[in-house]
């Protein structure tokens, strides 16, 4: 009888037999667990965090750090630069005095000393005598106030036909509700102002005293500033030193011209208005509206008009219009003509110059930005390759006149000679060449 199980018809030997194949009957053996990856691997590199990754991490947080504390300290000292900055300009506008006393003999901190002396007496006389003729002139305004008021509303009355009363308006403004809060508020700013005050003269005093450091040790200063360049290096440095001071009193030259101008401009009007101090006003217009930049001018003419409504209310309108107007003649004629003569710097540039450091810097940038775009042109014309320019009318601002263009048929009529070939319109196809074209239209 033939088996009937499937073991029974495998041959033995075969490889697919459990004896071959390592196994015994009724065992089975559960199967492997895959190897783990070696740990050099690619599998294991990838599982890994990289060696240079905490190292890259720390770098970019330094990095960070550090940039916040640069930043922090910028902002910190960005008073204390600026005021240098103001000091270095004006040192270099005393140079040239300094220099010349210094040649002559005279120690330069000496000199530079008795310089700063000079324009501090100059300044402090100037104030003086100008708020003094403010107190007479705020105390006349002060006595004459109630006559004016009463002329101003008998004006009024019978133009207008009301019926207003000194004494009502005096009652009603002063028991206003705004004029209440407006005293309230200017008794707290008291302590804000004063705080400004006296920031505003430590500034001074820093400005000053960098400045005269600047000033005085100047060729020291030069000196330390070489010493650590090479020689190629030295020159460009004494270069550009010696075109700022150039620059610089150049500018300071055209303000001055600029003041001079305008002083007596603003003189000849009050005068001729009848103004008190005249003269004093003048000069106080020219140099404040010159040298205080952005605000200078508007703070320059309230006084005089001020002055002149002592005077007459119309004869302070006469001044706030002249003002006005003298100021836009400044601004686009006098101005840009005075800055491109002594400073060498086109109109448009300086006007672009000032807009851009009052951008930057407020009132400090629109006050040095013209010596210092100045000063960066010419060191920069040094070093900029120029070539000739070609010789085209477009350079000129204009381009070639171009001849009318004629007809090709009228040209070779009117330049073909007679007896030729070419017929002229009157002729007739058969007449024939020369007597032809020498009849006219009436006889051919």
């Amino acid at each position: 009888m033939a088996p009937t199980d499937d073991t029974a018809r495998v041959a033995p030997g075969d490889p697919l037999t459990p004896e071959a194949s390592g196994e015994t009957a009724g065992t089975a053996e559960p199967p492997e667990a895959p190897e783990a990856p070696a740990p050099g691997g690619p599998a294991g590199r990838l599982s890994r965090m990289p060696v240079w990754l905490p190292r890259a991490m720390v770098l970019a947080l330094a990095l960070i750090a550090c940039f916040q504390f640069g930043s922090w300290a910028f902002h910190q000292v960005v008073g204390l630069l600026i005021n240098l900055l103001i000091a270095f300009f004006l040192a270099l506008a005393v140079e040239p005095a300094v220099s010349w006393m210094s040649g002559h003999g005279m120690r330069r901190g000496l000199a530079t000393g008795l310089v700063f002396l000079l324009v501090l007496v100059a300044s402090a006389g100037f104030v003086t005598l100008l708020g003094t003729i403010m107190a007479d002139q705020i105390i006349q305004l002060v006595e004459d106030f109630p006559g004016t008021l009463d002329s101003l509303i008998n004006w009024i009355n019978s133009t207008f036909g009301t019926d207003l009363s000194r004494v009502e308006i005096q009652d009603s403004l002063l028991h206003s509700a705004w004029l209440q809060s407006y005293v309230r508020n200017s008794a707290s700013g008291v302590l804000d102002v004063s705080t400004q005050v006296l920031g505003g003269l430590f500034r001074m005093l820093t400005v000053l005293l960098f400045a005269f450091y600047f000033a005085a040790d100047g060729p020291r200063l030069r000196r330390t500033l070489c010493s650590v360049l090479p020689p190629a290096r030295q020159a460009e440095v004494l270069r550009a030193w010696e075109i700022a001071a150039t620059k610089t009193g150049g500018y300071i030259y055209s303000r001055g011209l600029m003041a001079l101008a305008s002083g007596l401009a603003h003189y000849v009007l009050l005068e001729a208005l009848g103004v008190q101090y005249a003269p004093v006003l003048a000069v106080w217009v020219g140099l404040v509206s010159q040298f205080i930049p952005t605000i200078g001018t508007y703070l320059a003419g309230a006084l005089p008009i001020l002055l002149a409504f002592a005077v007459n209310p119309w004869y302070a309108l006469w001044v706030f219009i002249f003002v006005v107007v003298y100021q836009q003649f400044e601004n686009y004629l006098l101005q840009p003509k005075l800055t491109a003569r002594t400073v060498d710097l086109h109109p448009a540039v300086a006007f672009g110059s000032v807009i851009a450091g009052t951008a930057l810097l407020g009132a400090v940038g629109a006050l040095i930005a013209i010596p210092a775009v100045a000063t960066l042109q010419a060191f920069l014309s040094v070093y900029v390759k120029r070539y000739e320019v070609l010789d085209d009318p477009r350079v000129g601002g204009h381009r070639r006149r171009r001849r009318p263009t004629v007809p090709p048929r009228l040209r070779r009529l009117v330049t073909a000679p007679r007896g030729e070939a070419g017929r002229l319109p009157w002729t007739r196809p058969g007449a024939g060449g020369a007597e032809a074209n020498d009849a006219g239209p009436g006889e051919a």
